[in-house]
């Protein structure tokens, strides 16, 4: 029990911190600073979560993560289902604080993750939904080799190399989809911000799944690891 816990408070912080900042900042694509800003924070979210409760549950805050650790074979379907519902419950605890705060200050808005403008309208939806997957798969990759067992002593900053990866991730994907790359993390923004964000939301649960799973391919056909 302890591990979900840790990942459910992991989840909220990272969601209070990340879609906090984007709120804060009014994160727009363009305005570079206010991109740059909104990726720092979930980068900065994910180091501090991974050297807080890394040592407890791994730090995936993420079921997508989750999946690709349930794929490549590091954990149990049953723990990987436990991980992935207080997950979405700390997603949610993380929004609900963030959306009184914001209520309270008169500020519209949870960070939830939609479909950007593109100059012509919105992104389409398999451009979303391809960033979703394409992107998803680099940021897990990241994670299980930043993770293994065969990267020896380098694995002591997993947490490092796995926080910037995202701050990479969310440079590249934001003028998408405002990044989810992480189910939870747009689970809990959309219940609140609710519109096309809520009706939308399909795309943020595929596309991270898929994502996932395919990075868990990648990473067993170039495992050394017997």
């Amino acid at each position: 029990m302890k591990k979900y816990l840790a990942e459910m408070i992991g989840t909220m912080v990272l969601v209070l911190m990340g879609c906090g900042v984007a709120v804060s900042l009014g994160c727009n694509n363009g305005d570079p600073e206010t991109v740059i800003g909104t990726a720092m924070a979930f980068g900065l979210s994910v180091v501090a979560m991974a050297y807080t409760i890394g040592g407890i549950s791994g730090c995936h805050i993420n079921p997508a993560i989750t999946l690709g650790c349930l794929l490549s074979g590091r954990m149990q379907a049953k723990e990987a289902g436990m991980y992935m519902v207080f997950q979405v419950i700390g997603a949610v605890i993380g929004s609900f604080i963030l959306f009184v705060l914001t209520s309270a200050a008169g500020l519209s808005g949870t960070g939830a993750n939609d479909l950007q403008a593109n100059g012509a309208g919105t992104i389409p939806v398999l451009g979303g939904l391809l960033a979703e997957i394409f992107f998803t798969c680099v940021f897990v990759l990241v994670v299980l080799g930043a993770t293994a067992k065969t990267n020896g002593a380098t694995n002591n900053f997993a947490g490092l190399a796995i926080g910037l990866a995202l701050v990479l991730i969310h440079l590249a994907c934001i003028r998408y989809t405002g990044t989810s790359v992480n189910p939870a993390r747009s689970i809990g923004p959309a219940l609140f911000q609710g519109g096309t964000a809520l009706v939308n939301l399909w795309i943020f649960i595929v596309g991270p799944f898929a994502g996932g799973a395919l990075a868990a391919g990648i990473w067993k056909m170039i495992d050394t690891e017997k």
